[in-house]
This record gives C-alpha cells, sequence and structure tokens, in this order.
C-alpha cells in the first residue's frame, strides 16, 4: 500500500487557486492518523469488561499507542480507505480479597490492522504486566473470554467508519444535495424547456434502466490476453493443485456442473453452474465478507483467436458495493484481485506472457 503523500501524481489533487475540486472527480487524498487516533480511543479506552461478577472487576483504560499510517482516498464521491495500524490499549483489573483490594494490569495489543483484511478481525493478543499472579491468570482469562469480543467489535466500527469516509463523511454527505430545476423569475420552470425534459425523459428513462445495474450492485468486465491455448488456461482455473500453486493458498475446486468450490482458504466459495471445456466457466461466486446468502454471476469465456493466443472475457455482475461490515470497497478489491491475485500471476508462474 502506497503511503499517505506518495500517490501517482497525476491523480493526486493539488490546491488550486479557487480551492476547487468539483464533486471530487479528481483524487482528493485525507490524512486520518489524528482522526483514528481520536476514534480509537474514544472507542476502546473505559470500556467495563466485567462489573465485579465473580468478585472480579475489569475495564480498559487507555489507548496508550497507535503507530501506522490511515488515509482516504476521494474520487467522484467514491471513498477508497487505506490504513495500516499497530495499537495498544491498556486494561486493569481489580479482586477483594482477605488482605484487602488486589489490583493487576495488562495490555491488549493489535500487530495489524489494515484495509487488506478489512473484512477479517485481526489479530488480539492480551498479556499481563508483571508477574503472572493466580488473579494476574484469572483477569487475563476474562478479558480474553468477554473483553477480546467487545474490542474487536469496536475496531469494526473504526472499520466501517473509515469504509464512509472517516472525517471526509461530513464533507460528503454535505455534497449529496439534490440539482434544483432551474425557474423562470414567476417561480415556475420556463415552459418551453419543462415541456422538452418531460417529452425526452420516457426515452431516457427507458435507456438508463437498460444499463444500470441494480441499485446497490456493480458489474465488473475486463479482457485479458495469454500467450497460451485456451484448454491450458481452462485446465488451470479448474484445478485445485494449480491454484494452490499460483495463489499460495488452499483450494477445493469440483469440475462437475453443480460441483462447489472454494478459493483462497475458504474467503471465497461458490458453484459451477456450467462448464464447456476450452470454451466457458460460468459460476455462482462470493466473498465470505459479502452479506449472507448473496451470491454475484460470474462467466469467463475463452477465445483462441490464433494458435498459442488466448482472450478471457471476464464478467461478473450483482457485485455488491458494501460488505456485511459496510465497507465500500468490495467492487475495487474483487476487480484488483482477479487482475492481481489471479490473472498476473498466472502469467508469472506458468509463463503466459506478461
Amino acid at each position: 500500500m502506497a503511503k499517505y503523500g506518495e500517490g501517482d501524481k497525476r491523480w493526486i489533487v493539488e490546491e488550486r487557486a479557487d480551492g476547487t475540486n468539483v464533486h471530487n472527480w479528481h483524487w482528493a487524498e485525507r490524512d486520518c492518523l489524528e482522526w483514528s487516533r481520536a476514534r480509537l480511543s474514544s472507542l476502546l479506552a473505559g470500556l467495563t469488561v466485567l462489573d465485579g461478577e465473580g468478585g472480579l472487576s475489569v475495564r480498559t483504560t487507555t489507548l496508550d499507542k497507535l503507530d501506522g499510517e490511515a488515509y482516504v482516498n476521494i474520487r467522484k464521491g467514491k471513498v477508497i480507505p487505506g490504513y495500516e495500524l499497530s495499537l495498544t490499549l491498556s486494561w486493569e483489573a481489580e479482586a477483594t480479597s482477605e488482605s484487602g483490594v488486589v489490583k493487576v494490569s495488562g495490555a491488549a495489543e493489535v500487530p495489524y490492522l489494515a484495509d487488506e483484511n478489512a473484512d477479517e478481525d485481526p489479530d488480539l493478543r492480551i498479556t499481563v504486566r508483571g508477574e503472572e499472579t493466580p488473579l494476574a491468570r484469572r483477569a487475563k482469562d476474562a478479558f480474553f473470554a468477554r473483553g477480546k469480543p467487545l474490542v474487536l467489535e469496536k475496531i469494526r466500527e473504526y472499520v466501517s467508519a473509515m469504509a464512509k469516509g472517516g472525517p471526509a463523511k461530513d464533507e460528503l454527505d454535505s455534497k449529496k444535495t439534490p440539482t434544483k430545476a432551474a425557474t423562470a423569475p414567476g417561480g415556475t420552470a420556463t415552459g418551453a424547456a419543462s415541456a422538452a425534459k418531460e417529452e425526452a425523459a420516457p426515452a431516457a428513462k427507458e435507456k438508463k434502466a437498460k444499463a444500470k445495474d441494480k441499485e446497490g450492485f456493480k458489474t465488473i468486465e475486463m479482457t485479458e490476453k495469454f500467450y497460451c491455448r485456451a484448454k491450458d488456461m481452462y485446465e488451470i482455473l479448474m484445478d485445485e493443485n494449480r491454484w494452490k500453486g499460483f495463489t499460495q493458498s488452499n483450494a477445493k475446486i469440483s469440475k462437475e456442473v453443480g460441483g462447489e468450490f472454494s478459493l483462497f482458504d475458504g474467503s471465497i466459495t461458490g458453484v459451477n453452474e456450467e462448464l464447456q471445456e476450452g470454451k466457458l466457466i460460468a459460476q455462482k461466486w462470493r466473498f465470505g465478507s459479502w452479506p449472507d446468502g448473496l451470491y454475484s454471476s460470474v462467466r469467463l469465456v475463452f477465445d483462441e483467436p490464433e494458435s498459442g493466443v488466448t482472450i478471457i472475457k471476464l464478467k461478473q455482475t450483482d457485485v455488491p458495493e458494501e460488505d456485511k461490515y459496510g465497507n465500500s470497497t468490495v467492487v475495487e478489491n474483487t476487480e484488483r484481485g482477479w487482475r492481481e491475485l489471479i490473472f498476473q500471476r498466472i502469467r508469472g508462474v506458468f509463463g503466459f506472457g506478461i
């Protein structure tokens, strides 16, 4: 992931004399590190984990450390968050014994929280500061059992907030104002313009309806060229051992229509709908982070215009704009995954050209 401020200058908007970036048409980049520090501190500090149950009280105290980077890129109102963070949260526990109140303290550490893993809970490590007494071990176990789910829930709130624009959300919302029709001095729309608009509306609506995706969903289309036979590409994409090889992850793939498949350690699952060797792969396809029961449709059409050259046309419909955690980078991540994690790796591993 590029560091904040190091994006391609062709796509980053620098200050204009009039300060205008109309509708965020160009890339606008906003540093979110200090906002993230404040947001995570408000979410995580002062949480009650146990309130005297079993004679033990446990709560979080302060966000001691937040390192890394966080930003959002905005173009045409589309939010693309970026962050790589590590954080340390302090906690304390106390229990009443015959000798009085005994206190222990510890830390909860998240070593890696990143946008690339937005659909997964990060690793959370619980430690005790000082000697691991019986009370310390009991408090640590209690934090692991009751505090960990609570902390991860709050982190998901932060991830969701970043997906919606972070500190730029209010600015984005303010720009979503409806455009008002031009009016004549008397307060009504100009007659001729209004009539023309009404006459053109049915045709425009019909054309728009044909081209537009379902609300909340997008279509991904791409064409890729490989220097190999079409049957070779088909076999690679339908062979679980080759998938394991070029992705370095677990895969299970049925070669039968109606058979199921699982890719990238189970992150992607689906069902084969239509298979034509060397010509077509059609599947129902989903990420585990998508809303439950939601599947996209994938069609991979293979064409061999000349011997040793294969063109693959990918069309993936009904891709949700947001996952079940509210992250709005689903379409971008899915498209990037096809290009970088599948097609480019196949070229590199099997020598099918760049």
